[in-house]
C-alpha cells in the first residue's frame, strides 16, 4: 500500500518517518520529497508497507500531532502517468 503524508515538520526525516510508520507494520519504503534548488523538505512524502499496517497506520495517524505540525496521511491514488496538459504551453 502506498500512504501519502503531508504537513511534516520541515525538520522531519525519513528515519522518523520509517520509526512512526513502522508501528503499524512492515515499511517497505520511505521518501521525504526535497526541493530539487534548495535542497529543503517539501513538508511531504511517501510511505510503502503493507496493506493490513497501511490502513491500520493512515486510520491512527491521520491529524495527529507528530514532531510538532498535526500531519495529514491518506492512501495514495496510484500515478497514472507523469502528462500535465499533453501540449506544450511555451509562449515563444
Amino acid at each position: 500500500m502506498n500512504i501519502f503524508v503531508a504537513k511534516l515538520n520541515p525538520s522531519t526525516d525519513q528515519d522518523s518517518l520509517k520509526e512512526l510508520f513502522s508501528q503499524y507494520g512492515e515499511v517497505s519504503s520511505v521518501k521525504v520529497i526535497m526541493d530539487r534548488d534548495t535542497g529543503r523538505s517539501k513538508c511531504y512524502g511517501f510511505i510503502e508497507m503493507d496493506d493490513n499496517g497501511g490502513q491500520a497506520a493512515v486510520s491512527e495517524l491521520n491529524e495527529s500531532e507528530f514532531e510538532g505540525n498535526t500531519i495529514v496521511v491518506k492512501e495514495s491514488a496510484p500515478r497514472e502517468n507523469n502528462d500535465r496538459g499533453g501540449y506544450n504551453r511555451g509562449g515563444g
